[in-house]
């Protein structure tokens, strides 16, 4: 029987198990309305009191102060992909500069190409995106419009080390995959961004965390729909947002708050799971490849392969006649993928590191 516990997801992923028992009496009906979330009016008092929950709730995490606007979008990462050039790549700067990372970020830097010029800072793709890059070291032009790059690849399963950039150009991240597993130097961020199915809750909104200086860089003439200023103006309800998705966020942000204690201790759980299925698959050997070279290894998702696609298929089933969901590689590069998303429990990781070492023993 297949398990929400054990849902190693890619994305959609994994939701706390008090956040769905909420969500699904939430369905039936809200204590505080009587009324179903999903039948409830984005232009009540009560989903006004949920987005400036919501808000404060990232606030509190993260330690942001007045000086971001916090909104919450639709199209996920990749409206943002175009969004971000079409709204600061301004005219009297050098043309916005791009990390190529992974599958994530190449998909970006493409879309940035439809708006804008664009330089590429530094790509991966010929050393078949294993390992990433210093951003610190990066020869980044001075007077770039702003430099973007994606913090966790989920399909290669990177993850930078550290949240900076030593570069004196705006700093834009994607944060969509590590977005809120462990804490972040916020100011150091002119903007970042993230939707929701990985660490926040389901799929139909986006956090886009925007430094109030950088608003000021937006030219005028955009439709109102694609210009960060609406939204900010309007408290992201500029037109009917995805309720639903925005008030099982809000739950995220209380499980995260109240449940785990914050972002210190969601990051240490997270390292102790990550750590666990490395240790199952390093002592492992040559039986297994992880994609990541070691330096650059993912908390978030492990990318790895038996070597032969029947072996892959085969772990597949076997994990599923045990209740694991959602353990097949991404269709770009194949293989397996585990994803450890903040709701993934420790417990399950281990489950999941038990039977990857029998599966060894008996197949290979």
């Amino acid at each position: 029987m297949k398990s929400n516990a054990l849902n190693f997801s890619g994305g959609p992923g994994a939701l706390p198990e008090i956040v769905i028992e909420q969500t699904r009496n939430a369905i039936d009906a809200l204590p505080e309305t009587g009324i179903s979330v999903l039948g409830m009016s984005h232009r009540s008092d009560w989903f006004y009191a949920v987005l400036a929950e919501a808000e404060n709730n990232l606030r509190a995490l993260l330690g942001i102060g007045q000086e971001y606007a916090v909104t919450f979008l639709q199209g996920g990462s990749s409206l943002q992909f175009a969004m971000i050039p079409m709204n600061f790549a301004a005219e009297d700067s050098s043309p916005p500069e791009y990390v190529t990372s992974g599958y994530w970020s190449a998909r970006a830097t493409a879309e940035a190409a439809r708006v804008t010029s664009r330089t590429i800072a530094w790509d991966g793709k010929a050393t078949g995106y294993r390992q990433l890059p210093e951003l610190h070291e990066l020869d980044i032009d001075p007077s770039a419009a702003y430099l973007h790059y994606v913090s966790n690849e989920t399909v290669e399963g990177l993850q930078f080390a550290a949240w900076k950039s030593d570069a004196a150009v705006p700093l834009i991240a994607d944060m969509s995959s590590d977005f809120l597993s462990g804490p972040i130097e916020a100011d150091r961020f002119a903007m970042m961004y993230a939707h929701a199915q990985k660490n926040l809750g389901p799929a139909g909104v986006t956090v886009a965390i925007i430094r109030r200086d950088l608003l000021e860089r937006i030219p005028d003439g955009l439709p109102a729909i694609l210009d960060f200023r609406t939204h900010v103006a309007h408290g992201s309800n500029f037109n009917t947002p995805p309720v639903f998705a925005i008030y099982v966020l809000n739950l995220v942000s209380r499980w995260l708050r109240d449940s785990v204690g914050g972002l210190d201790a969601m990051q240490a759980i997270n390292a102790r799971k990550a750590q666990r299925l490395y240790n199952a698959l390093d002592s492992m050997g040559d039986a297994v490849a992880i994609h990541a070279a070691r330096p650059w290894r993912s908390q978030m998702n492990v990318a790895f392969t038996f070597g032969d696609a029947r072996l892959d298929q085969a772990f597949v089933a076997l994990a599923g006649e045990h209740g694991m969901v959602g353990l097949e590689g991404h269709r770009s590069i194949g293989g397996l993928r585990v994803s450890l998303y903040n709701a993934v429990t420790e417990n399950a990781v281990d489950s999941l590191a038990e039977l990857l070492l029998s599966f060894g023993k008996s197949r290979l």
